[in-house]
């Protein structure tokens, strides 16, 4: 279970808690999809693109949720890439089809990692030491 000390305190009506359930569920449902359903279909499920990014997705979604239990203050920003991640997933087993526990259990993670993202600043997008920041003027 997940600890009651500071979930609640992250956003009003414990938005934290709902997403770490969230993201512990999309991440355990990605990975025995991807490992149990689309091994044995075959065919457009292993294709590397669609396998990938279950996995990926499996990835991002187990990180998301120790940041947020860490209380990480780069939960917010990781959040938002995870809703990315996420939204992709599903459209892909969308796609491709018989995956719809998946798909639902990747949007439900998207929403509410979407929605904890929404707080922070965006991803940085260059690299680091091009970014204004870190130039010699």
């Amino acid at each position: 279970m997940l600890p009651e000390a500071s979930m609640g305190r992250a956003t009003p009506n414990g938005d934290m808690r709902e997403c770490i359930e969230h993201c512990l569920d999309c991440n355990k449902i990605c990975i025995e999809t991807a490992m149990q359903h689309c091994l044995e279909a075959g065919g457009p499920h292993v294709k590397p693109e669609h396998f990938r990014l279950m996995v990926t997705c499996a990835d991002i979604c187990r990180t998301a949720a120790d940041f947020m239990l860490a209380e990480s203050e780069f939960h917010v920003r990781l959040c938002a890439l995870c809703a990315e991640v996420c939204e992709a997933c599903a459209e892909s087993c969308r796609d491709i089809g018989g995956m719809d526990e998946c798909a639902i259990a990747c949007e439900r993670c998207a929403t509410s990692c979407s929605a904890m993202g929404a707080t922070g600043r965006p991803l940085q997008t260059e690299p680091l030491l091009t970014h204004p920041k870190h130039r010699n003027s």
